[in-house]
């Protein structure tokens, strides 16, 4: 962990990027998720909900990952976003490429619906983008600096349909409004399932307490339990009254109204405080801290481009992410569906150069 030390102190421990990858300190995508809500509210928001999908909650629960090594599972996703938000464009674009390799792995039968999952799935791809943007930009106006404005969330949502380039979506179907968001979920929600498994899930990361180093201290996470408490109660606070229901979650209003006040507090101690911003990231995902850090210390990156997604994909040798790596995918699935045999670790070993490490007790490593 850090300790407190001057701003030009602690932001000399990080190098520049390359360049401004895809957004830019003139982002929404910088404004919303640089902010401290983003770190722990928004995102446990958005990994929680999605398991009511049931595709994905079957992808999860069979892949083992989230149980076995939750914090690192979270500190890799957390990179990978910080990615997509903040990093050079080669770098993220290559990490969105080995993803995809990644991704081949997730397939299998889903016995809540009784088909197939595939996590490179279009659908699948845009329900996990979707909700992750919407959280984040939800928990940023509750708990943060409140409503952005008209055109911010025009920006915003444009940009969202840019990142998802990124992924086997196609940008085409993401929503472009707010009012869009809203039917985007009304559409899905006859496809949402309450699954054991998705139930499971949620109640296995919302005490919070999954993110932490699994070699910290007992006394030191006897210390941030009311604050994960806290935190914890204010994620709740943002799920609809139907996703409640499907969670099996009872919290009412006035709990909701009550943890309001305390999670904005300690949100705005955290984006006034570098040093605690710093701190508490190192400590969830220790290995985003390197990408996430020279936009949130205002480090100037080598170049001051802003790449299109395309043109980065283009320029440095990558496929369309729904067009890449077809022969693997296409081996993986006949692995599991014909064969009937497990999928190959194709990428994993790869993936830990660029999203980060698999080791429990080395979560910091890349490369």
């Amino acid at each position: 962990m850090l300790g407190i030390k001057s701003r030009k102190k602690l932001l000399a421990a990080y190098e520049p990027m390359p360049d401004y990858g895809f957004f830019g300190p003139e982002s929404m995508t910088w404004k919303v998720w640089a902010h401290p809500t983003s770190y722990v509210l928004g995102f446990a928001r958005a990994v929680t909900i999605e398991h009511f999908d049931p595709n994905l909650a079957a992808a999860v629960v069979q892949s083992g990952g989230v149980k076995y090594r939750p914090s690192t599972r979270y500190g890799r996703t957390l990179r990978y976003f910080g990615m997509v938000s903040f990093a050079g464009a080669e770098q993220t674009a290559r990490a969105a490429d080995v993803l995809v390799k990644v991704h081949s792995k997730a397939i299998g039968h889903d016995p809540v619906t009784g088909g197939e999952y595939d996590a490179n799935k279009p659908s699948s791809q845009l329900w996990i983008h979707v909700t992750a943007w919407h959280s984040i930009l939800l928990c940023y106006e509750k708990f943060g600096p409140g409503r952005l404005t008209e055109a911010e969330e025009l920006q915003f949502w444009a940009e969202c349909r840019e990142a998802a380039k990124l992924q086997t979506i196609d940008p085409d179907a993401v929503p472009r409004s707010r009012e869009e968001v809203r039917q985007y979920f009304a559409d899905w929600r006859p496809h949402l399932a309450a699954s054991e498994a998705a139930q499971d899930m949620i109640h296995f990361i919302l005490p919070l307490k999954v993110a932490l180093p699994p070699a910290m201290p007992s006394w030191q996470k006897a210390l941030l339990s009311p604050a994960m408490w806290v935190m914890s109660k204010g994620v709740i606070s943002t799920y609809p009254r139907y996703m409640r229901q499907m969670a099996g979650i009872r919290q009412g209003w006035l709990l909701d109204a009550a943890v309001l006040l305390p999670n904005k507090a300690l949100h705005w101690f955290f984006a006034k405080s570098l040093n605690a911003r710093l701190m508490l990231f190192s400590l969830l995902a220790p290995a985003a801290v390197p990408i996430a850090a020279p936009a949130i210390g205002g480090i100037p990156p080598l170049s001051d481009k802003v790449w299109g997604v395309r043109e980065a994909q283009a320029h440095f040798g990558f496929d369309i992410p729904a067009e890449a790596h077809q022969d693997l995918r296409a081996k993986q699935r006949d692995r599991v569906f014909v064969d009937g045999a497990a999928p190959s670790d194709d990428g994993l070993e790869e993936s830990q150069q660029h999203i980060g490490s698999m080791d429990v007790y080395d979560a910091a490593r890349v490369g």
